[in-house]
């Protein structure tokens, strides 16, 4: 064999190497491939979507309770006196303060939680916790999920400030409840047990705290 042919079936053998190598790194494609848009066409259709115009719905509220209802009304109010207020940021922390409270008040450590409690609302549930602990039950729950979080309500004084936000939970958690003797007479470790809650959350708007309060707990 000479040397042109040798240095023919070297080079080959190179280029065939470095193909499989870059099929590797980076994957073959197949078929059509439209061309990437540009970087901007995404964020303008976005701005389009959530933009408030002059006079028209801001969809931040009504995405959440009907337009033109009183509660739309209060949470216009509360967004004046608070304009980075946003109702969907505020529902998911309150998604995120029903497990932290309910998960709290199931395992009797509902201490930690004071800053986020009426008082009242606290007392009630120090009570509950007592009363379970006089009667020798223990409650063991793990939380799973929250199936729903829906805002049903909105109020505010403006000649106070103070902005009250009533929400609907539906959660979902395990739950067993066990007597002295240890034997479960409620419940079960792997019993699902689905909850609906309907909670009120309070706040001055406007105020330093940025912290919602628990005011009122139902059904």
């Amino acid at each position: 064999m000479n040397l042109p042919i040798l240095q023919l079936l070297v080079l080959a053998a190179i280029a065939v190497f470095l193909i499989i190598r870059l099929k590797n790194v980076l994957g073959t494609r197949e078929g059509f491939e439209k061309p990437p848009a540009p970087l901007d066409a995404a964020p303008r259709k976005d701005r389009r979507n959530f933009e408030v115009i002059d006079g028209g719905p801001d969809r931040d509220i009504t995405d959440h309770v009907e337009e033109g209802s009183e509660s739309a009304k209060a949470l216009e109010q509360m967004k004046r006196v608070e304009p980075a207020f946003s109702v969907s940021e505020f529902l998911g922390g309150a998604r995120g303060a029903y497990e932290m409270i309910l998960m709290g008040f199931e395992n009797g450590q509902i201490e930690d939680l004071r800053p986020y409690l009426d008082e009242d609302v606290f007392e009630s549930f120090e009570e509950v916790i007592k009363s379970r602990e006089e009667q020798g039950l223990t409650i063991e729950a793990e939380f799973i999920g929250v199936r729903e979080t829906k805002l049903t309500e909105a109020t505010f004084d403006a000649a106070t400030g103070l902005a009250e936000l009533t929400v609907r939970f539906f959660g979902e958690l395990t739950f067993a409840v066990s007597n002295a003797e240890g034997e479960i007479v409620e419940g079960g470790p792997t019993e699902v047990k689905r909850q609906r809650d309907v909670w009120t959350f309070a706040r001055n708007m406007g105020s330093d705290d940025p912290n919602w309060q628990l005011v009122a707990t139902g059904e």
